[in-house]
């Protein structure tokens, strides 16, 4: 008889060699260790590629604000106005407008991968280009093709999370990325005086333009997976499937209406609250700032929410409500300095839950194969309201109607909540997949 030998997986058990019991317990150890490996490997893959993906929507924040931000250096080395700067904006806004659906349909058929890093490349070397050759004419072109890179992300960025992250923690990861963007966004400011000061405009320039490039070379070197076109099947059926569903369509405008109920505020509260309402600079500026960074926050509280439910649109709507309520009392009443902050506080916060369940009903809505182009396709939504919010909300102000600047904003609010129910009513879900553990 042989002396008892311990498992190595499970040492509470004594077998004796050679035994069928010593035989079912190995296999079983295997198979649980190489489950466990799998999942390991899996979730792991999984965060690599959330983290990459939001490295590149801050960047691309980043250079969607840059612009702004050197336009004294600008004015000055080129000998223009405001104007004339201002119509870079403009060109840049319309161009994405124009090709943001078409490269989502490039992103379903040749892949997310190749299109993504052709953007980070083609978006830094744009402000490269700028910097080397710094003239009016190189501005207005060089915003051509910041319309055109800026197109890239959301298609193909959406289209990567939606085929490589869990269903069961989508809402977090849609929430990790648009609060990268976010990020991205706030620091913009910061970095571009920094760099302002450091190295001059021109630097500012050139050394905002190769983080694109690098971040690029960093995805390749990581290796980020790819979406779309995964073959000859996938691209046929994907070519069959049309994008222009009700579903998608309302959408489109639900994203315009929010980017122009967000933009109003965003844009135009600092000035509305100290010609409307009497504010202090100091006061003014920290109840926009805490509107601000209460969103952030909200967005990531709103991915737990929306991996937790199946009514994105009811949450959408919920928010909306109580927001538009909230702004309707800034916009009538005057509010004691800090009931003004608070408020601006929980508008915000309640704006920022919703992202996550916005782009949850875009993932519902879109056919299979066809992520790319509906995200492209809604996204124009905000090129629209990107286009139309310095219009409208600076016709208010010209008219000297400061007030008007929330009260838009919360009508726009209320027609979303209608589209938002709708939009829930009309999108089927997937039954959703368990979470590794």
């Amino acid at each position: 008889m042989q002396p008892p030998s311990w498992t190595n997986n499970h040492p509470s058990l004594i077998v004796r060699r050679g035994s069928n019991l010593e035989s079912k317990v190995t296999m079983a150890d295997v198979l649980a260790a190489l489950q466990q490996a799998k999942s390991t490997s899996k979730s792991d893959a999984a965060l690599r590629t959330l983290s990459l993906i939001s490295i590149d929507h801050w960047v691309s924040h980043y250079y969607l604000f840059l612009l702004p931000m050197l336009f004294p250096f600008l004015k000055a080395q080129l000998g223009v106005g405001y104007i004339e700067l201002g119509l870079a904006i403009t060109v840049t806004g319309v161009v994405s407008a124009l090709t943001q659906t078409p490269l989502g349909y490039i992103v379903d058929h040749l892949g997310a991968r190749k299109i993504l890093l052709l953007g980070l490349v083609i978006h830094g070397g744009a402000f490269i280009l700028l910097a080397v050759h710094l003239t009016y004419a190189w501005l207005i072109g060089c915003a051509v093709l910041f319309g055109i890179a800026n197109s890239v992300y959301h298609p193909a960025n959406y289209a990567i999370l939606s085929e490589h992250m869990d269903d069961a923690r989508m809402g977090r990861a849609y929430a990790i990325h648009a609060f990268a963007g976010f990020l991205g966004g706030a620091m913009t400011p910061a970095i571009a005086a920094a760099l302002t000061t450091t190295v001059g405009g021109t630097g500012a320039l050139l050394v905002s333009g190769a983080m694109g490039p690098m971040i690029a070379l960093l995805m390749i070197m990581i290796g980020v997976p790819d979406a779309g076109a995964k073959h000859t099947q996938d691209r046929a059926k994907a070519g069959k499937t049309s994008i222009m569903t009700p579903a998608l369509i309302t959408l489109t405008v639900f994203f315009m209406l929010l980017g122009l109920s967000s933009a109003g505020i965003s844009n135009f509260g600092l000035v509305a609250l100290m010609n409307g309402y009497g504010e202090s600079f100091s006061t003014a500026n920290i109840a926009l700032t805490a509107f601000l960074g209460a969103s952030a926050i909200g967005v990531l509280s709103g991915g737990f929410l929306a991996d937790r439910t199946r009514r994105h649109g009811q949450v959408a709507a919920v928010c909306f409500i109580i927001e538009a309520a909230i702004t309707l009392v800034i916009a009538t009443v005057t509010l004691a300095p800090v009931l003004l902050v608070a408020a601006m506080t929980a508008a915000g916060f309640l704006g920022g839950i919703i992202v996550p369940s916005r782009d949850m009903l875009v993932r519902n809505a879109a056919p299979a194969g066809a992520a790319g182009r509906a995200f492209g396709l809604v996204s124009t939504g905000f090129n629209f309201s990107w286009i139309l919010s310095p219009i409208l909300f600076g016709w208010i102000m010209d008219q000297n109607m400061p007030r008007w600047v929330f009260g838009a904003s919360a009508g726009f609010m209320i027609v979303t909540v209608l589209l938002a129910l709708w939009t829930d009513r009309k999108t089927v879900e997937p039954e959703p997949k368990l979470a590794q553990p």
